[in-house]
């Protein structure tokens, strides 16, 4: 009997810090309601992509239309040429432009986080300015195109993009905090040089972090279609997001054109409008958002302890 009675009393024990099974089903709820908002307009987006532009029209928008229909990808796949050289190029500057970046962003942030580097407090307050006060779209625009002469070249769809002051912050916090002096003290005494205490040590320890400026750099790259605009005049450059803001336009002016009768509504009315620009925002949002797991386990840590301000 005392044996059962001692059973039954830690069976009733509970962590004190642990939350209780009706409260986590509560949070667990509510995170799911949450994630399903974050989720729903994509879902949303893609069921109007597929929808017939006679049934927007009629009906307007609907989470279940009654005609289904893939012309807007028929429609875009008429460009395929172009949207395939695009999607090259896209892919072409964020992969080069992702290695460039996170190189330029480390090496700065490893430098300004060690306390041995005697300009340490210039080069940080240098990051710090930066980030408050920018140089402005002309003086910018001055430096790439007739400085550097980077117009309608690869570069100039990564140059500009590579640097960045605020990931340079969040990389300096996360040397400071993950990587110890002791370690990189040991290493030089066993003969170490500097770039091989970087990359053999520092990148592996750094790994978290990397990636989530990796990612940050990624979707800067994928989604720009800003610069493209200023220093990109070469149709074989542009890049898929640009190319993409080209063909809505062209949509745009063909249907206010249709009142001067420039065009022959006929015509007009064979391009599906409202679902193309939806095919549009499928075809340059799913790559991204698939990749998007692969950094996944790395960003939460990596993200945590490099926002810590110090």
């Amino acid at each position: 009997m005392g044996e059962l009675r001692g059973d039954k009393k830690r069976k009733k024990y509970r962590d004190p810090q642990q939350i209780s099974p009706v409260v986590n089903i509560i949070i667990s709820v509510f995170l799911a309601i949450l994630a399903f908002m974050c989720v729903f307009p994509f879902i949303y987006v893609i069921i109007i992509s597929f929808t017939s532009e006679e049934s927007i029209v009629r009906n307007g928008f609907q989470l279940f239309p009654k005609e289904w229909s893939t012309d807007a990808y028929l429609y875009l796949w008429s460009m395929k040429e172009r949207l395939f050289r695009s999607y090259g190029v896209t892919i072409l500057v964020t992969i080069l432009g992702t290695i460039i970046s996170v190189l330029m962003i480390t090496f700065y942030a490893y430098a300004i986080s060690r306390p041995q580097f005697k300009y340490r407090k210039f080069f940080t307050f240098l990051a710090f300015f930066t980030m408050l006060f920018s140089g402005g779209l002309v003086p910018t625009y001055i430096i790439v195109t007739q400085f550097l002469g980077l117009k309608n070249t690869i570069w100039a769809l990564i140059l500009p993009l590579a640097l960045n002051a605020f990931y340079i912050i969040i990389m300096r916090t996360f040397f400071l905090k993950s990587v110890s002096e002791s370690i990189l003290e040991s290493a030089r005494i066993d003969g170490a040089s500097e770039w091989r205490i970087f990359f053999q040590i520092i990148f592996p320890l750094s790994l978290p972090g990397i990636a989530t400026i990796a990612l940050f750099s990624t979707l800067g790259y994928w989604n720009d279609w800003f610069t493209a605009l200023l220093y990109i005049d070469n149709p074989n450059l542009v890049p898929l997001q640009a190319l993409l803001m080209k063909i809505e336009a062209n949509l745009e002016f063909m249907r206010q054109n249709l009142d001067v009768g420039s065009i022959q509504q006929s015509l007009f009315d064979t391009i599906p409008q409202e679902s193309a620009k939806m095919a549009m925002v499928v075809i340059a949002t799913l790559p991204i958002a698939v990749s998007y797991p692969f950094f996944q386990k790395y960003f939460i840590s990596g993200l945590t302890i490099g926002g810590v301000k110090e």
